[in-house]
C-alpha cells in the first residue's frame, strides 16, 4: 500500500468549497482507502491505497468522485510520502525554515513549470519574496509576511501555467509527521 498526502485547494476559506474534515474522511474510506487522516480544516489528508492509482491519474479520480458524492468541485494535489520526503529534503530556503517557518511557503502543483515559466514568475515579483522552482512545487518566502504581498496564488499560477494550493512550512512538517 502507497501513503498519500491530498492537498485540497480553496477548501473552508472564505466560505468556499465548505466541507468537514470528517466527511472527507469517510468519503475517503468509502471508496477504499485506509487509515485516512486529516490535519487542520484546510483540506491536508494522508490515506494509504493500492499503487493502480498514482499521481495525476488519482488526482483526476478525487476530484470526479468529490464532484459527484460531496458535490465539492477543488483541485487535489496528491503526493506520495516519498515524493513528500524529497520536497522538504529539496527546500533551499533552510534558513527561513529554521527563522521563521509561518512565512516560507510550498505551493503544490498540478504540473512542472518550465525553466522560462519559473523565470517569469521572477520577473512579475515587485516585494522581497524569495521564490525557487523544483518539480511540481514553488517554495516562497514571504519576510513581510503573506497577507499583504503582492506575490498571490493567482499570480503564481498565472506565471507558472499550473493550478496549485499553499501550505506554510508547519504544515509541510506536520503532514511529514502524520504520514510516518
Amino acid at each position: 500500500m502507497t501513503t498519500h498526502l491530498a492537498f485540497l485547494r480553496a477548501v473552508n476559506v472564505g466560505g468556499t468549497g465548505t466541507i468537514t474534515m470528517a466527511a472527507l474522511r469517510t468519503w475517503l474510506a468509502g471508496l477504499g482507502f485506509v487509515d485516512v487522516q486529516t490535519l487542520l480544516q484546510s483540506g491536508n489528508i494522508i490515506f494509504r491505497g493500492s499503487a493502480r492509482r498514482r499521481g495525476a491519474g488519482l488526482e483526476r479520480f478525487l476530484e470526479a468522485e468529490a464532484r459527484e458524492r460531496l458535490d465539492l468541485a477543488t483541485d487535489f494535489l496528491v503526493r506520495t510520502a516519498e515524493e513528500w520526503t524529497d520536497v522538504i529534503a529539496g527546500n533551499p530556503f533552510a534558513d527561513a525554515a529554521q527563522r521563521d517557518p509561518a512565512h516560507l511557503l510550498v505551493v503544490v502543483l498540478k504540473a512542472a513549470p518550465t525553466a522560462a515559466q519559473a523565470q517569469a514568475l521572477q520577473a512579475a515579483i515587485r516585494g522581497r519574496e524569495l521564490v525557487s522552482v523544483r518539480k511540481r512545487e514553488l517554495y516562497a518566502v514571504y519576510p513581510d509576511g503573506i497577507g499583504r504581498s503582492k506575490l498571490t496564488l493567482p499570480l503564481i499560477e498565472k506565471h507558472l501555467g499550473a493550478r496549485g494550493t499553499g501550505r506554510n512550512w508547519n504544515t509541510v512538517l506536520k503532514m511529514a509527521a502524520c504520514a510516518r
